[in-house]
């Protein structure tokens, strides 16, 4: 699809089409739609190639869901550590980095942990979204491009 803001929704509804049309349930749907809705938001955002790739891979138990895109500008950072347990399995091809966990929010303005939403920039905020309805996810980088991927 052109790396255009009509792409979004676009790429939305093909996600609920696929993933209904092979049974899965309603949540896992509108979880994917969700997460699609901010990988290719990101990728109209942030990056300079002219299309974005969607995918979907099916497994048992999941469904994956891949935006990649040529060329790159910057990409938003997630505040908070990094999860230090390795994830990922290389035999998927898109071993890489990996999001940094859920982020636990008790109340409308931040965490337990002193973190603050107030003090984040809006850049990012959709990848915080990924991280909480993801089972994982992670980016993978190369001369040509970034995929970003996400476990529903």
């Amino acid at each position: 699809m052109p790396r255009l803001p009509r792409g979004v929704p676009v790429a939305r509804h093909r996600v609920q089409e696929a993933m209904r049309s092979w049974g899965e349930p309603d949540e896992r749907v509108e979880t994917a739609a969700l997460v699609v809705t901010e990988l290719v938001a990101n990728a109209v955002e942030h990056t300079a190639g002219r299309r974005i790739r969607c995918r979907l891979l099916r497994t048992s138990g999941r469904v994956r869901v891949c935006v990649w895109n040529r060329g790159r500008r910057h990409v938003p950072e997630l505040p908070g550590p990094r999860d230090p347990e390795p994830h990922g399995d290389p035999a998927d091809g898109l071993y890489g980095s990996e999001g940094p966990g859920p982020v636990a929010f008790d109340g409308p303005h931040g965490t337990g942990d002193g973190f603050s939403l107030a003090s984040v920039a809006e850049d990012g905020r959709g990848l915080m979204l990924v991280d909480a309805l993801a089972t994982r996810w992670g980016t993978r980088t190369s001369v040509s491009g970034r995929l970003v991927w996400a476990d529903v």
